[in-house]
């Protein structure tokens, strides 16, 4: 099982991502669905918060990545959402982890 909670940032269409639960199997294309949903609706996730995800499966990894790489940051808590978050970004505990710019 996978829970999505939306929370408004101070940007105008930016939104962050609560995520708790499991990010594999079938939640990874819910997740999916939800981050369309809200490119249809002109929002952008601008921030994914980890802390609650007690397991990544490799499909929620590359959608994890994808994410990154258009621009949302990713928040992580626990060895092993850190080492996953470590491996999509480069970056190390403590360091910045949105993707630079171009």
């Amino acid at each position: 099982m996978l829970k999505i909670t939306r929370q408004r940032s101070a940007a105008p269409h930016a939104v962050w991502l609560v995520l708790e639960g499991r990010l594999a199997g079938p939640w990874v294309e819910e997740l999916k669905a939800y981050c369309h949903e809200l490119s249809v609706n002109q929002c952008r996730c601008t921030k994914i918060d980890l802390g609650g995800v007690t397991f990544i499966d490799a499909d929620g990894t590359v959608l994890l990545t994808r994410l990154w790489e258009e621009g949302a940051e990713l928040r992580a808590s626990g060895c092993l959402n850190l080492c996953v978050v470590e491996e999509i970004t480069g970056v190390s505990q403590g360091e910045e982890t949105a993707p630079e710019a171009d």
